[in-house]
Parts: structure tokens; sequence; C-alpha cells
């Protein structure tokens, strides 16, 4: 069995080849339905134009997973804005996933470790997230890693003409 890698890593910028993998790896999260919110795949362009936009947004940063140093999976770190100085307390978690040819290494546990690590270096005592009911492996690995289910909504997303419920979790950092 050849070795594996993990790297995880908040990115700044891209490297040669990180946009490229990294729009790679989101094609394959939307075509099995990993965590995006979109149900189609997108022209490549506007896969493109999103993840350099999050990269622009001083309230985003971007968490990024590689597999043998190839992008595999990303999570993004979404701060208060300045003017919400009542819910700075309050980080969330989103467009959290990995590519379905990069599971089963540990990454996503990984990646979440760091997230969590960051947001408490940051001053951050909570961390909130969203996640569509068949998304059953991030359920499990939440629930495992002792986020709260605190709500849900039956009307969460629309897919293909139906409803699917969505759960919100939460986790306190200051225990």
């Amino acid at each position: 069995m050849a070795s594996v890698s993990i790297q995880i890593e908040w990115l700044k910028s891209f490297k040669a080849g990180d946009l490229d993998t990294l729009c790679d790896a989101t094609e394959k999260a939307i075509e099995v339905s990993l965590g995006f919110d979109w149900i189609k795949t997108p022209k490549r362009i506007v896969i493109e134009r999103y993840w350099q936009g999050v990269l622009l947004v001083p309230e985003r940063e971007l968490l990024i997973g590689r597999l043998n140093g190839i992008i595999a999976g990303a999570a993004q770190m979404v701060k208060p804005p300045p003017n919400n100085e009542a819910g700075f307390f309050n980080v969330v978690m989103t467009s959290f996933f990995v590519a379905p040819w990069a599971r089963g290494h540990g990454m996503a546990r990984g990646m979440m470790l760091e997230f969590e690590k960051k947001a408490k270096k940051l001053g951050f005592t909570q961390i909130s997230l969203d996640v569509r009911e068949t998304q059953e492996a991030a359920i499990t690995l939440y629930e495992r890693a002792g986020y709260i289910r605190w709500s849900s909504k039956d009307k969460y997303a629309r897919v293909n003409g139906k409803y699917i419920r969505g759960y919100y979790y939460t986790k306190d950092l200051s225990l």
C-alpha cells in the first residue's frame, strides 16, 4: 500500500495548480452531493471565481486539506463583520467538504481540529454550522466531535423539487 500524506493549512493565496485542484475537488463534491449548495456543477469559471472571491473577503478564511500535495478538501471560516460586536464570540464553519476520492484518511477530522484550534486562537468561544440531513458522514463527524444539534428546519434545501431537512449545530469552545 502506498503511503498517504495529509497536510492541512490556511490558504492565503493560490500557488501554481492550487486553484485547479481545488476546483476539481469541488466539482467531485458537487457531483455526489457532499456539502455544497450547488445542485448541478457550474461551469469551471464560476467555481474559480467563487474560490478567488473567498480569498478576497476579509471576514472569510479558507482552510484546505491536501492529500499527497493535491487539494482534496476545504472549509471556510466566516467571522462576524466588524459591526457585529455583540456576536463576535461566534464563528461559522461553512462549505466543509472532502472530495470522494480522498475520504477515509482522517482529513475531515484533522481539518475540523485545525478549524477549532484557529477559532480559539482568534478568541472565538463558539462554532456554528448547518448541514443537510442527507450528509450522514458529516453529521457523524460533528456529533462525535462534541457538536450539539440545537435545531432543525424541514425546508432547509430543495433538490430536484424535493425539500430536505437541515440540522443546526454548535460547539462551545470555552469548555
